[in-house]
Parts: structure tokens; sequence; C-alpha cells
């Protein structure tokens, strides 16, 4: 029986993969906008009545309203490992299924991490600047050697584990910190601490946390207090980890030697807010901050591209296939609810 999926969220990088692939069992139809509560209420009826399953990435908003709209859905696939997009409680109380995507970023975003972990260290960004004339000002071409400096990792799962490692062939110090220890990292050197020691001691601190909702502002003015005088801080997990305005005042003062984001809280580049629980205020305060931070040249901000590769996004694509694929035959691989 031909299944009629309605894909969301869809991407040119994505196109390769449809070419190359056949699936003669979904009757897909692809929207290049994002899932909300607005874009459902514009679907035919025959539509609604129709699909059986809906496949959307992060930025779009899965609400009880979307799915309620959907009569016969039976499953919810969307192309992230977070699923905070989606109300799960709505999806279980109609019995539909939800699957996500693991692992699709242990590649990829561990080396674009360690891409602004180089360009920060030896100042990639205003050096950029000053050969292009576009920053008449002075700058500090003197990095440091990235053996002479510690790392800490706070969370290692598949990206945090990948990054142990390769701080390992820079040879630099690895601290770690996780409720669960990964023996394997703990047998090439890597050093689980706590949170508080972690911050302490490292020159460089990354996070590859999943947002839960508990860790909500995680990193906040205590935590960037803590940190060494002078240390970087890098982000490329969620953006809702951490207190925008806390590590601005820390890099003002000049207490952080310098910072990376790859994500912020209103996720999408025009900083619209298209998660369920964002407010415009949020939205505001950050995009102010976001600004401020264009005057920096030791802070790098870059539009959540961090797993962007084509092979990460057939990864993705492969495995959510074969995860609807699986649920139809009556498995349970990647399923959340």
């Amino acid at each position: 029986m031909t299944q009629k999926m309605l894909f969301f969220d869809y991407r040119y990088v994505e196109d390769k993969f449809f070419k190359n692939h056949t699936f003669n069992n979904f009757e897909i139809s692809f929207y290049t906008q994002s899932l909300t509560p607005e874009v459902v209420k514009t679907l035919p009826d025959e539509i609604l009545e129709t699909t059986t399953i809906i496949s959307v990435f992060i930025d779009s908003m899965v609400t009880d309203e979307v799915i309620n709209a959907f009569k016969n859905l039976r499953i919810i696939a969307t192309r992230s490992t977070g699923y905070d997009h989606i109300n799960l409680t709505a999806a279980k109380n109609k019995n539909i299924a939800v699957v996500n995507v693991e692992n699709y970023g242990e590649t990829s975003v561990a080396q674009y991490t360690f891409g602004l972990v180089i360009g920060l260290i030896r100042n990639f960004f205003p050096a950029i600047l000053d050969m292009k004339n576009i920053r008449k000002r002075d700058y500090n071409p003197y990095g440091r050697d990235l053996s002479k400096l510690s790392i800490g990792i706070v969370g290692t799962g598949s990206i945090g584990g990948a990054m142990c490692k390769m701080a390992k062939y820079f040879n630099m110090g690895v601290y770690a910190c996780d409720i669960n220890k990964k023996r394997e990292l703990a047998k090439i050197g890597v050093k689980y601490v706590s949170l508080e020691e972690l911050l302490e001691k490292s020159d460089i601190v990354s996070l590859h946390l999943p947002y839960t909702g508990d860790n909500y502002y995680m990193f906040s003015d205590r935590e960037f207090e803590k940190m060494k005088e002078g240390a970087y801080f890098i982000n490329t997990s969620r953006g809702e980890i951490i207190d925008i305005s806390a590590l601005y005042k820390q890099l003002k003062n000049k207490h952080l030697g310098g910072a990376a984001l790859d994500v912020l809280e209103c996720v999408d580049r025009n900083y619209k807010c298209k998660n369920i629980t964002d407010e415009p205020l949020i939205c505001e305060k950050e995009l102010y901050y976001v600004r401020k931070f264009a005057d920096f040249d030791n802070v790098l901000i870059t539009p959540h591209i961090a797993y962007a590769t084509q092979d990460a996004v057939d990864y993705i694509l492969k495995t959510s296939i074969k995860s609807i694929n699986d649920f139809l035959a009556g498995e349970k691989i990647s399923r959340v609810v």
C-alpha cells in the first residue's frame, strides 16, 4: 500500500538524494516551508485526510493543533536528533509514532567545531578581515599551540566523544563532564571531572549536549565567571543552553578570550521565533547581542551549519526513510514515542 508523505523544510541540498533514489511505496509531496499552525490551515482537506506520514526539520512547529489537523497520521519523522519542536503528548494521545535520527553529526559537527576552535585560537577572523581591508585596526596575530592547551568537553555522546578523540590527536589535555562516562575515552587519556573543575581548568570549553528543558540557561553568569581567565567558549549544540547576555558580559570585560556560536536560541538565520516555547522578547534580546558581537573580532557566529555536509544530509535522509519503513514493518528502531 502506498503511503502519502508530506516532506516539509525541504532544502536544495536534499535534491541529490531523491534524484538518486526511488521510493515506490511512498507518494511524497515536498514543501520548502516549515510546518506550522498557520501553514497547516492552508492545506486542502483531501491532504489532511489522506496523509499518513509527515517529515520535518527543527524549524517546524508540530503543535497539538498541527497534529490534530491530520485525520489519519501514523508517523512524524523529524530529520534531527532533537524533537522538542514536536508535541509528544499530542502525538502519543493519537497513537502517532515519532521517529528521529541519532548520531548524524558525529563526524561533520565535530570537524566543524574543531575548525571553530582553531579559527579562534589562531585569530583567523581578524586576519582575514585585515587582508580584505574590511577593518583597519590593529589585532594580535599571535595565537597558541593547541598542544599547550586543555579543552573541556561538556557532554560525551557521539559528537562530544569524537571531539575528545580529535583533541587527543592534537596532544591536548582533555577534560570531560557527563553522567555517563565512557571507558574507551578514559583509556585514551580523557579525564572525567565535575563541571566546576572542568570550567576552572580548561582553556577551551565546548558544549555537546541535547536540550532537555531542564538545562535551559545551564551556562549563565555563574558558569562563565568560573571559567579560566582568557578561556574560549564554543557552542555547537543548542542555543537554549546558554544565556547570551551573560556570555556578552564576560567577553566585554575580557574575562573570556573569545567565543564561537553555531546555534542560537531563535534557531533560524533570520532570528524569527519558530520554536513552540519561544517568546518574541527572547528573540529581540538575542538579536540585540548578536548585533553587539559584530564588533568583536574574537567572536564567531555561524548560522547552524555545523552538521551541513552532503554526507550528513544523505545519512539523515537514508536513516529517516529506514526508520519509517521499520515502523511500517512493525519495528521500533529510532522511535521516540
